[in-house]
């Protein structure tokens, strides 16, 4: 789909603008939920998806920075982002606690393939723990538009007290009774029933979804938490013969890059390669060293290359190796048949050949 995109087209989607808060919601004691306003001039790009997210950047100390945060108004409206606060958290801390209603942002238009479609109706299941809660409420809200959708949502939280967005879920519930099912699972306060008691794991997962939910008769499920969650809910959800295509997955990081892993016996002779970086349609060839990512060394000759958490999850800087080989040591953000394409995360990918071409036009 970017391929069809002008170099004016992807320019324009890829620029930061600075958009004014409005208002500054607490959701519990340690979030908040940001909205934004869009003049009519930008209107158009910043139209999103329920389920997408948006990247937010600001400089401190001449260091620029940027983070995703999921959107969780629903399509059509302002756009508006859930944020848990993190300790010493330099992005969430900040919003948190710093910012108020009248400053002005950086923000960059809506990204991510993890999106849902009020237009297609159908049974929807949803499965969230702590802060995935955001894009959730957006496709919860979305899709109930549809008066044809039904959906339920699988929720994992600490106590009643860390819930996000507690009292927006009770009004969707009292709004669409009959359509919507709302499961709060806790894992450190006792539920008058015992199957909503305890971690949202492998075996309550299975107990949940073989006692309330008709799997088999789901279209699609929407997936957003911690990785071992992400991890433990395919898994069932594989045993339970729900098709791979109708599960839709988004994992969350928190405020900060995961550790990144490097697979060094896979590097094969000398200490660096040619890489070509196609961009806007202008290519240029930098000679890069085969111990840093492929995104980390373009930069400093492009600084306009797309990225936002660069810890593998957002998928902001997906681009297509169309020649040479390369090492992608993280994925989070990309479908099987976009890595069997040969599509990467320039952020988790390291040159391996002696020369090597990367395309973000693609």
């Amino acid at each position: 789909m970017t391929g069809l995109l002008t170099p004016e087209d992807r320019a324009t989607l890829s620029a930061f603008h600075p958009l004014t808060v409005t208002r500054i919601v607490r959701v519990t004691d340690d979030a908040v939920a940001v909205t934004f306003a869009v003049p009519d001039s930008l209107r158009e790009n910043f139209e999103f998806h329920a389920g997408q997210a948006l990247t937010l950047r600001r400089t401190v100390d001449g260091v620029e920075h940027r983070r995703s945060y999921s959107i969780c108004s629903p399509a059509g409206s302002a756009p508006r982002i859930g944020v848990r606060e993190i300790p010493d958290g330099l992005f969430s801390s900040w919003l948190v606690r710093d910012v108020k209603v009248g400053d002005r942002i950086e923000v960059q238009g809506p990204t991510g393939s993890f999106r849902a479609d009020a237009q297609q109706g159908g049974r929807h299941l949803c499965i969230a723990a702590g802060s995935g809660i955001t894009p959730m409420l957006s496709i919860a809200a979305t899709v109930l538009t549809n008066p044809s959708a039904h959906v339920t949502l699988l929720y994992g939280n600490r106590t009643t007290t860390s819930v996000m967005f507690a009292d927006e879920l009770a009004d969707l519930k009292d709004a669409h009774h009959h359509r919507f099912d709302l499961i709060h699972v806790l894992s450190r306060e006792a539920r008058d029933v015992e199957l909503f008691s305890g971690r949202l794991d492998a075996e309550r997962l299975r107990e949940l979804l073989t006692a309330l939910v008709p799997v088999h008769e789901v279209d699609h499920v929407w997936l957003c938490g911690p990785f071992g969650l992400l991890a433990d809910a395919r898994l069932v959800l594989s045993e339970l013969r729900v098709p791979a295509e109708r599960v839709h997955f988004e994992l969350f990081y928190v405020d900060a890059p995961p550790p990144q892993l490097r697979h060094r016996d896979r590097v094969i002779g000398g200490d660096t390669s040619e890489v070509t970086v196609v961009l806007d349609g202008r290519a240029a060839t930098t000679t890069m060293a085969r111990d840093r990512t492929i995104l980390d060394s373009a930069q400093e000759t492009r600084g306009d290359l797309p990225f936002a958490c660069k810890g593998g999850v957002c998928g902001t800087c997906r681009a297509k190796v169309c020649d040479g080989e390369v090492d992608m040591v993280r994925n989070y953000a990309l479908e099987p048949a976009e890595v069997a394409d040969n599509f990467i995360l320039a952020c988790q990918t390291f040159p391996i050949s002696t020369e090597v071409t990367v395309d973000f036009d693609a």
